[in-house]
Protein backbone atom coordinates (compact mmCIF):
# COMPACT_ATOMS: atom_id res chain seq x y z
CA UNK A 1 0.00 0.00 0.00
CA UNK A 2 1.28 3.52 -1.23
CA UNK A 3 1.60 6.67 0.49
CA UNK A 4 -1.05 8.05 -1.66
CA UNK A 5 -3.99 5.18 -0.81
CA UNK A 6 -2.76 5.46 2.93
CA UNK A 7 -3.82 9.30 2.54
CA UNK A 8 -6.99 8.21 0.32
CA UNK A 9 -8.11 5.80 3.20
CA UNK A 10 -7.60 8.32 6.13
CA UNK A 11 -9.62 11.14 4.12
CA UNK A 12 -12.19 7.73 4.21
CA UNK A 13 -12.22 7.27 8.04
CA UNK A 14 -12.50 10.51 8.56
CA UNK A 15 -16.07 10.82 6.67
CA UNK A 16 -17.88 10.09 9.53
CA UNK A 17 -16.09 12.56 11.79
CA UNK A 18 -16.22 15.29 9.20
CA UNK A 19 -20.53 14.29 9.29
CA UNK A 20 -20.43 14.52 13.06
CA UNK A 21 -18.10 17.92 12.85
CA UNK A 22 -20.82 19.33 10.64
CA UNK A 23 -23.27 18.89 13.23
CA UNK A 24 -21.61 20.06 15.80
CA UNK A 25 -20.61 22.95 14.02
CA UNK A 26 -24.56 23.64 13.25
CA UNK A 27 -25.24 23.82 16.74
CA UNK A 28 -22.78 26.71 17.25
CA UNK A 29 -23.98 30.27 17.20
CA UNK A 30 -20.91 31.81 17.67
CA UNK A 31 -17.88 29.48 16.02
CA UNK A 32 -13.96 30.23 17.74
CA UNK A 33 -11.02 28.35 17.09
CA UNK A 34 -10.95 26.88 20.23
CA UNK A 35 -13.96 24.75 19.39
CA UNK A 36 -12.74 23.65 15.95
CA UNK A 37 -9.51 22.64 17.14
CA UNK A 38 -10.61 20.92 20.27
CA UNK A 39 -13.29 18.68 17.99
CA UNK A 40 -10.29 18.74 15.30
CA UNK A 41 -8.52 16.95 18.15
CA UNK A 42 -10.88 14.22 19.55
CA UNK A 43 -11.79 13.08 16.45
CA UNK A 44 -7.88 13.39 15.12
CA UNK A 45 -7.02 11.52 18.41
CA UNK A 46 -9.44 8.43 18.26
CA UNK A 47 -8.64 7.88 14.29
CA UNK A 48 -4.82 7.56 14.78
CA UNK A 49 -5.69 5.75 17.81
CA UNK A 50 -7.95 3.10 16.33
CA UNK A 51 -6.08 1.80 13.94
CA UNK A 52 -3.07 1.41 15.76
CA UNK A 53 -5.32 -1.07 18.21
CA UNK A 54 -6.59 -2.78 15.36
CA UNK A 55 -2.61 -3.25 13.98
CA UNK A 56 -1.59 -4.81 17.19
CA UNK A 57 -4.52 -7.04 16.98
CA UNK A 58 -4.00 -8.02 13.80
CA UNK A 59 -0.24 -8.93 14.23
CA UNK A 60 -1.24 -10.93 16.81
CA UNK A 61 -2.95 -13.47 15.06
CA UNK A 62 -1.37 -12.80 11.20
CA UNK A 63 0.48 -15.95 11.16
CA UNK A 64 -2.95 -17.83 11.41
CA UNK A 65 -4.30 -15.87 8.49
CA UNK A 66 -1.31 -14.91 6.08
CA UNK A 67 -3.29 -16.57 3.18
CA UNK A 68 -6.51 -15.30 3.47
CA UNK A 69 -5.39 -11.98 4.14
CA UNK A 70 -6.44 -10.19 1.05
CA UNK A 71 -9.88 -11.64 1.53
CA UNK A 72 -9.93 -10.49 4.76
CA UNK A 73 -8.89 -6.43 3.64
CA UNK A 74 -11.54 -6.75 0.98
CA UNK A 75 -14.00 -8.21 3.34
CA UNK A 76 -13.40 -5.70 5.95
CA UNK A 77 -13.18 -2.38 4.19
CA UNK A 78 -16.37 -3.62 2.05
CA UNK A 79 -18.39 -3.99 5.16
CA UNK A 80 -17.19 -0.53 6.77
CA UNK A 81 -17.74 1.41 2.99
CA UNK A 82 -21.04 -0.25 2.79
CA UNK A 83 -22.27 0.38 6.05
CA UNK A 84 -21.45 3.95 5.58
CA UNK A 85 -22.98 4.13 2.12
CA UNK A 86 -25.76 2.68 4.12
CA UNK A 87 -26.02 4.52 6.74
CA UNK A 88 -25.34 8.02 4.15
CA UNK A 89 -29.00 6.87 3.43
CA UNK A 90 -30.98 6.78 6.72
CA UNK A 91 -32.43 9.88 7.94
CA UNK A 92 -32.16 10.25 11.56
CA UNK A 93 -30.02 12.94 12.41
CA UNK A 94 -28.17 12.67 16.21
CA UNK A 95 -29.23 15.28 19.27
CA UNK A 96 -25.42 17.10 19.52
CA UNK A 97 -25.29 19.67 21.53
CA UNK A 98 -23.06 22.27 21.49
CA UNK A 99 -20.73 20.45 24.52
CA UNK A 100 -17.03 19.53 23.23
CA UNK A 101 -16.25 18.25 26.74
CA UNK A 102 -14.62 14.78 27.20
CA UNK A 103 -18.13 13.50 28.50
CA UNK A 104 -19.69 14.88 25.24
CA UNK A 105 -16.92 14.32 22.74
CA UNK A 106 -15.31 10.59 23.74
CA UNK A 107 -18.70 8.64 22.29
CA UNK A 108 -19.06 10.89 19.22
CA UNK A 109 -15.36 10.28 18.76
CA UNK A 110 -15.41 6.92 19.63
CA UNK A 111 -18.35 5.88 17.19
CA UNK A 112 -16.55 7.23 14.68
CA UNK A 113 -13.11 5.54 14.77
CA UNK A 114 -14.77 1.96 15.34
CA UNK A 115 -14.46 1.10 11.35
CA UNK A 116 -10.74 2.25 11.81
CA UNK A 117 -10.02 -0.49 13.59
CA UNK A 118 -10.70 -2.49 11.32
CA UNK A 119 -8.42 -1.36 9.01
CA UNK A 120 -5.94 -1.29 11.43
CA UNK A 121 -6.19 -4.89 11.28
CA UNK A 122 -6.15 -4.74 7.71
CA UNK A 123 -2.78 -2.62 7.54
CA UNK A 124 -1.49 -5.32 9.74
CA UNK A 125 -1.93 -7.97 6.89
CA UNK A 126 -0.84 -5.47 4.22
CA UNK A 127 2.15 -4.68 6.57
CA UNK A 128 1.85 -1.03 6.27
CA UNK A 129 4.13 1.13 8.38
CA UNK A 130 1.74 1.98 10.82
CA UNK A 131 3.18 5.24 12.70
CA UNK A 132 3.28 6.55 8.97
CA UNK A 133 -0.40 5.41 8.17
CA UNK A 134 -1.77 6.80 11.45
CA UNK A 135 -0.31 10.16 11.35
CA UNK A 136 -1.52 10.62 8.40
CA UNK A 137 -4.65 9.53 9.67
CA UNK A 138 -4.97 11.38 12.73
CA UNK A 139 -4.04 14.74 10.49
CA UNK A 140 -5.87 14.42 7.99
CA UNK A 141 -8.72 13.43 10.44
CA UNK A 142 -8.33 16.49 12.46
CA UNK A 143 -8.06 18.90 9.14
CA UNK A 144 -11.38 17.47 7.76
CA UNK A 145 -13.06 17.61 10.93
CA UNK A 146 -12.11 21.60 11.58
CA UNK A 147 -13.35 22.14 7.85
CA UNK A 148 -16.73 20.33 8.73
CA UNK A 149 -17.54 21.91 12.05
CA UNK A 150 -16.84 25.21 9.86
CA UNK A 151 -18.88 24.24 6.67
CA UNK A 152 -21.49 22.97 9.36
CA UNK A 153 -21.64 26.18 11.37
CA UNK A 154 -22.00 28.85 7.14
CA UNK A 155 -23.53 26.16 4.92
CA UNK A 156 -25.30 23.50 7.37
CA UNK A 157 -26.57 19.77 6.44
CA UNK A 158 -26.30 19.95 2.88
CA UNK A 159 -23.19 17.82 3.07
CA UNK A 160 -22.94 15.39 5.63
CA UNK A 161 -24.73 12.14 3.97
CA UNK A 162 -22.95 13.26 0.74
CA UNK A 163 -19.37 13.14 3.00
CA UNK A 164 -20.23 9.83 4.37
CA UNK A 165 -21.79 7.74 1.20
CA UNK A 166 -18.51 8.98 -0.68
CA UNK A 167 -16.21 8.00 1.96
CA UNK A 168 -18.09 4.52 2.32
CA UNK A 169 -17.75 3.65 -1.61
CA UNK A 170 -13.89 5.17 -1.06
CA UNK A 171 -13.76 2.30 1.17
CA UNK A 172 -15.39 -0.10 -0.83
CA UNK A 173 -12.93 0.35 -3.50
CA UNK A 174 -9.94 0.31 -1.79
CA UNK A 175 -11.15 -3.25 -0.79
CA UNK A 176 -11.66 -4.04 -4.37
CA UNK A 177 -8.12 -3.19 -5.19
CA UNK A 178 -6.52 -5.09 -2.89
CA UNK A 179 -8.19 -8.57 -3.83
CA UNK A 180 -7.91 -8.00 -7.13
CA UNK A 181 -4.10 -6.97 -7.29
CA UNK A 182 -3.96 -9.97 -4.89
CA UNK A 183 -5.72 -12.06 -6.89
CA UNK A 184 -3.71 -10.20 -9.73
CA UNK A 185 -6.12 -9.55 -11.82
CA UNK A 186 -5.02 -5.77 -11.62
Amino acid sequence: MNNIEIFIIGVSLAMDAFAVAICKGLSFRKLNIKNCTTIGIYFGIFQGLMPLIGFVLGLSFQEIITKIDHWVAFILLSVIGTNMIKDSFLSDKENLNQNINFKAMFPLALATSIDALAVGITFAFLKVNILFAITVISITTFFISIIGVIIGNKVGNKFEKRAEFIGGLILVIMGLKILLEHLKII
